[in-house]
């Protein structure tokens, strides 16, 4: 005997879509698809000058046929236990659907494969599901995908910075953003969004995928209505930067390379007007922490993650850990990617190494009130010690070129 237990379709969408995104990890999940689909623009387009808000993300990517577009609309379209491409940052085969569904009850995704002219375009809407109470995906007609397209071109012929040579391949549409016309007053709205989209979201897009932005071949770029996000790197590669000796550990089919660094101490005066030690939003304590990489794709940044509380003297402490994306399962990352736990086989390693690192992030910012001299040319004059970074702490050394040193040697010299 057995009976049928199919879900309700309404209840199920709204409960699997409270998986801990915020707008911008949901737009970054989306963006794993598109960089996994190798596009190197991405651009993302809202319309706020009514409600529903109607949000717009296209990229440049291999695009679908009509095949592939409704499998990866079905829950879920692959298994997290699959083989996947090092580089391919998916894992559930949920995240574009529980992404969309964060954020809206109905959203559109059009696509068609590179090179090729007609698009095929499916809807999951969740007041539709609700109406008729059974798993129905709705077929856009080509009237439906026609004025969709031209709502797209509109808005983004609309903004500045246009990509050139742009051909968006696949374009999905949120219609309506739930959490900004709900929950919040009629008059707050659009300034709520416009902050969400113009600081935090754009902060966090510039740090989460840097490495991509960085790279030398076909560095991604991502247009946020007329701005186009600069890459944050968290570890800038300046001199008086001092990395740790990195350590790595093979665990499972994988192997985890994890590497320190202190910042300087002057950093903690800089960063509050300088960007390169943080990003615009954030302070150096917020940045404090582990920096885990999952296929160049930062996945956790800030915080210890349990390992160790965070402390105003662990600030310039940064703990970069580089992983693939073969034993995802092993250290449970969540769907929305924001999520990883350490496993107990590691932990111990970790532990030890973030030991190291208190120390010399401790001395660094005990040494702040030692005062920094200039290095530059044109002050060393005037400087009998200047400070230095070494792997072992910063260290002050003469100055050679200090007057009165230099008289004495050009004394002694003039002697023999």
């Amino acid at each position: 005997m057995f009976e049928d237990a199919v879900p309700n379709p309404e209840y199920l969408i709204k409960s699997i879509a409270e998986q801990g995104y915020s707008l911008e990890s949901s737009l970054a999940d989306l963006m794993d698809n598109s960089i996994s689909a190798n596009a190197d623009k991405i651009e993302v387009l809202i319309k706020m000058d009514q409600e529903p808000f109607t949000l717009f993300i296209a990229d440049n990517g291999d695009g679908m046929d009509e095949e592939t577009l409704k499998k990866s609309m079905h829950f879920p379209s692959n298994s997290p236990e699959q083989t996947r491409n090092s580089l391919d940052l998916g894992r559930f085969g949920l995240g574009m659907k529980t992404a969309s569904f964060s954020q809206t009850r109905c959203f559109t995704v059009l696509s068609k494969r590179k090179g090729k002219k007609l698009y095929n375009g499916r809807t999951w809407d969740v007041n539709y599901l609700k109406k008729i109470g059974r798993w129905r995906l709705l077929v856009n007609t080509q009237e439906e995908i026609d004025m969709l397209i031209h709502q797209y071109i509109s808005l983004s012929e609309g903004h500045l910075k246009r990509f050139e040579d742009f051909e968006a391949n696949t374009i999905i549409i949120w219609n309506g953003l739930y959490k900004f016309e709900s929950y919040l007053e009629e008059g707050n709205r659009q300034v709520a969004l416009k902050k969400q989209i113009s600081e935090v979201t754009s902060d966090y897009l510039s740090i989460v995928f840097h490495r991509y932005m960085e790279r030398n071949t076909a560095p991604l770029m991502i247009r946020i209505n007329n701005e186009l996000i600069a890459p944050f790197n968290p570890f800038p590669k300046l001199s008086d930067v001092r990395p740790i000796e990195y350590k790595q550990k093979i665990f499972s089919t994988d192997t985890i390379k994890i590497e320190g660094f202190v910042l300087p101490s002057k950093s903690i005066e800089e960063s509050k007007s300088i960007s390169i030690w943080t990003t615009k939003n954030r302070s150096l304590m917020d940045m404090e922490g582990i920096y885990i990489y999952r296929a160049d794709r930062l996945i956790h940044f800030g915080g210890w993650n349990g390992l160790i509380k965070k402390v105003p003297r662990l600030q310039l402490a940064r703990l970069r850990v580089d992983i693939g994306n073969s034993v995802d399962h092993l250290l449970h990352l969540n769907v929305a990617k924001s999520q990883i736990e350490i496993p107990h086989d590691l932990k111990a390693a970790f532990e030890k190494y973030i030991d190291e690192l208190k120390i010399q992030a401790e001395r660094e910012f005990f040494n702040r009130d030692i005062r920094i001299f200039s290095s530059s040319k044109g002050e060393d004059k005037f400087q009998l010690f200047k400070r230095i970074a070494s792997n072992k702490g910063p260290l002050l050394e003469v100055n050679n070129n200090f007057p009165m040193l230099n008289s004495l040697i050009n004394e002694f010299t003039s002697v023999h």
